[in-house]
């Protein structure tokens, strides 16, 4: 193979988008805090148009994702199998798709988390939150893992990350729990339509920290094949 040929092989190497794919789903998905903290305070106007804003970065990511495989290379100088990236961008994406249709159920009913509940959903939130941080650190380590070949202290450092998002993941369903059950205590004063999307976002939002740990899951996967 000429030199070239071989240089434009590592010259597209999938690690730096990726990284700038995690990157852009965690600034979509992070925009719920403010997204719902503007819900709270009944500023529909401002949670429109941060919800604009996710919907953009979700557009964002979506596009990275596309020119990802369109670009991926494959062969014999692929520092890891092509489909475990392909597997692992597809599990990333899934998380700013999650935050683009909770943000815009929301909107769709003006749906308002009860008062009773909006600090115990908050807290919730930020910890699913905190499960798609610590994905994305552990994917902004690929490139050092790389580096180092897939061995000694990064690779220890990875699988500490991930056994935390383990961790995150199990701390959410506690979570997830206390608040449904906060819910369900005064179910009959609420709209009983409400109610039935108001446990839908519950298991929505839930549902970020269970990608955070499959991007993780498939991580560890990928780097159990090295």
């Amino acid at each position: 193979m000429p030199v070239n040929s071989i240089l434009g092989v590592f010259a597209k190497s999938p690690i730096k988008p990726l990284q700038e794919h995690i990157d852009k789903v965690y600034d979509c998905a992070s925009l719920l805090v403010p997204f719902f903290e503007a819900t709270i305070a009944e500023d529909w106007d401002n949670a429109v148009t941060i919800r604009k804003k996710i919907s953009q970065e979700e557009k964002e990511a979506d596009s990275l994702k596309r020119e990802i495989r369109l670009t991926l290379p494959g062969g014999l100088f692929m520092p890891v199998e092509r489909t475990d990236l392909l597997e692992l961008l597809t599990q990333q994406d899934k998380i700013a798709n999650k935050a683009k249709d909770i943000s815009g159920r929301i909107i769709g009913r003006q749906l308002l988390v009860p008062q009773t509940i909006q600090t115990p959903f908050i807290a919730y939130l930020q910890r699913c939150l905190d499960a798609v941080a610590l994905a994305k650190e552990a994917i902004n380590e690929l490139d050092d893992l790389l580096e180092a070949g897939f061995r000694g202290r990064e690779v220890d450092l990875v699988a500490k990350m991930i056994s935390e998002l383990d961790a995150i993941e199990e701390d959410t369903d506690d979570l997830q729990i206390q608040v449904r059950r906060q819910l369900f205590a005064m179910e009959a004063e609420l709209n009983p339509i409400d109610v039935m999307f108001l446990y839908k976002i519950i298991e929505w939002v839930g549902d970020l920290a269970d990608l955070a740990e499959r991007v993780g899951s498939r991580l560890e996967l990928m780097l159990a094949r090295v």
